[in-house]
């Protein structure tokens, strides 16, 4: 029944750059875009917005 000895300063600083590594690799992926990309997310998301907002059923005061 014996235990790892763990030495928890290596343990917290290896914890924080397995952080540090995964904060680094979502900004690769938000901000590592050519224009052309963010262009056409762009664009994907206006036309989705556009067409959910065209159904919409706006309420008029008459209905209450």
């Amino acid at each position: 029944m014996s235990a790892e000895i763990v030495n928890l300063r290596q343990f917290k600083k290896k914890q924080a750059r397995s952080e540090k590594e995964k904060q680094a690799e979502q900004n690769r992926i938000s901000f590592g875009r050519t224009k052309v990309e963010k262009q056409l997310t762009k664009a994907l998301n206006d036309k989705a917005e556009q067409s959910h907002a065209q159904g919409r059923i706006d309420k008029s005061d008459d209905d209450k």
